[in-house]
């Protein structure tokens, strides 16, 4: 008898939506969960017809971290080197695909990790989140390495020493978030953003998520020649021309939705 799977895949127009479905258990990261969740998300990479990733979650939390019953199994190393929970981090940290969070009830530990190293996150404001780690006589360690760049050492320092809740609002004005909407203006507001990044071009939009995480690891002048080594690359590429060339007839480009 085979278990049932504890994510689900689905191609939605411009965007591959993956959601964590196991509800029983406020969808913890178990050893099973994040080899799925990586497995979907590789997937999702390769498929031409997914501009983008929406990830979310069902029942009423997003996740609620490391499952305790497996004392945080699903988020140690191997014995081969680094953990598959940080594969699967570093993978939507640096994959070539804009990856949106799409929040749609709570997030604790490394459920918070998930969302800070997506490249847009929405939650609901009804969410809740937390670094609950020290409560249970550990440390958010590995999610620190994203989390701390979002939310800065000022906030990071309190939140992971009290372990206090904070709603969306505050998630909002620390740095986690984007958008707080509705709960049932979410998925709205997900396919929004799915929209808005399918009219860039789909090299522009590669390259813009890279230059981000790239220049803000430079220092001034490297960063300023990665930059112009970028920007005549691509002003010199079929998708440049094909842009300007729609810009300047009046008609979307060839990448468009609907074109």
């Amino acid at each position: 008898m085979t278990s049932e799977a504890l994510t689900k895949y689905e191609l939605r127009g411009a965007a591959a939506w993956i959601t964590l479905d196991s509800p029983a258990n406020r969808n913890a990261l178990s050893g099973v969960l994040v080899g799925e969740l990586a497995a979907h998300l590789d997937a999702a990479l390769r498929d031409d017809g997914a501009r983008c990733i929406v990830l979310t979650g069902a029942g009423s939390a997003f996740c609620a971290g490391a499952d305790l019953a497996e004392r945080g199994a699903g988020l140690g190393r191997t014995a081969g080197g680094e953990s598959p929970f940080v594969g699967l981090l570093k993978t939507l940290w640096n994959g070539p695909k804009p990856v949106i969070a799409a929040v749609n009830g709570h997030a604790f530990g490394g459920g918070i990790g998930l969302i800070a190293a997506c490249d847009i996150a929405i939650a609901a404001r009804t969410a809740k989140f937390g670094f609950s780690e020290v409560r249970v006589g550990v440390v958010p360690a590995t999610i620190s390495v994203l989390v701390i760049p979002k939310l800065g050492v000022h906030q990071s320092m309190r939140l992971f020493l009290t372990g206090e809740r904070f709603d969306a609002q505050r998630a909002l004005a620390y740095g986690l978030l984007h958008r707080v909407v509705a709960p049932d203006a979410l998925e709205r507001a997900a396919q929004e953003e799915v929209d808005a990044i399918a009219l860039g071009g789909p090299n522009a939009v590669r390259e813009a998520k890279r230059l981000v995480r790239e220049v803000a690891q430079l220092p001034t002048d490297e960063a300023f020649r990665r930059a112009e080594a970028l920007i005549g690359e691509l002003f010199a590429s079929p998708e440049a021309a094909e842009g300007a060339s729609a810009f300047l007839e009046k008609r979307p480009p060839g990448w468009a939705p609907g074109r």
